[in-house]
């Protein structure tokens, strides 16, 4: 029992450091211009580096998506609604989650493991003896950084799962093109847009706040950076499942 104490103890504690970080990322957002540079600068390694990453993901998504329904559908005869089915569910779902998890993945380790061997080598320690915010420096270019570049990775995401799923449904199915993008496109509505592209930047911003606030709580030794890196990884991979669920139910209730 008291072991269950102290580590939910430690735990009030980690969400209270993070809650401390996030408060400041928020008051250093008036002198963001200072991190412009560097923020385009993590553009580039979030963005451009994982773009052939995420146009796989995607297309096996929608590859996937289009044989399971496809099949599913020939059996009643409504095979002519496979296109509305990987529109909506590209759109609306894997396109951000799979994103979501491909990034989490990849900007998480990224940044919780550079921020880690920079806090084990004492460098910002050195930011802050020479008077540099290390939130402003490190946090802000990369939360900027993702919040920026995930919206497009998605629809790159999105794009390339439907293309592939239209391929796949005319080769297997035998579904004319045609009749493939009708469904598609008019299954579409405003609302599924606007979930489909406002998950992307609620990952964004949480996935890189919380690998970056494991990079700060690194301590020891490379093995200690190691399982922090690993602990970002897992954390915001659940933060992006989790954030899915609620923000879908929340969305389509107020919808």
């Amino acid at each position: 029992m008291a072991s269950l104490i102290i580590n939910f103890k430690k735990k009030i504690y980690v969400l209270q450091e993070y809650t401390f970080m996030l408060r400041e990322l928020f008051l250093s957002i008036k002198h963001i211009n200072k991190c412009k540079r560097d923020a385009i600068n993590e553009m580039y390694l979030v963005g451009s580096q994982a773009f052939l990453l995420v146009l796989l993901g995607g297309a096996f998504m929608g590859i996937i998506l289009a044989l399971e329904t496809g099949h599913q559908l020939d059996l009643f005869g409504a095979k002519n609604l496979v296109g509305r089915t990987v529109s909506l569910g590209m759109v609306r779902e894997l396109g951000p989650t799979i994103t979501g998890l491909l990034l989490a993945a990849r900007t998480g380790a990224k940044n919780a493991s550079e921020i880690g061997a920079m806090q084990i080598s004492e460098q910002i320690d050195a930011l802050r003896a020479f008077g540099t915010n290390p939130v402003l420096k490190l946090v802000m270019p990369r939360t900027i950084a993702a919040m920026v570049m995930f919206l497009p990775l998605t629809a790159i995401a999105d794009i390339s799962g439907i293309l592939c799923g239209m391929v796949v449904t005319k080769l297997s199915l035998h579904v004319d093109t045609s009749f493939f993008w009708h469904s598609a496109v008019s299954a579409l509505l405003m609302k599924d847009i606007f979930v489909g592209f406002a998950k992307p930047i609620l990952f964004a911003f949480f996935i890189a706040t919380i690998s970056c606030f494991y990079g700060f709580q690194t301590r020891g030794g490379t093995s200690a950076l190691g399982k922090n890196t690993i602990n970002a990884v897992v954390v915001t991979s659940l933060i992006v499942l989790v954030l899915d669920l609620i923000f879908t139910k929340v969305v389509w209730e107020l919808l």
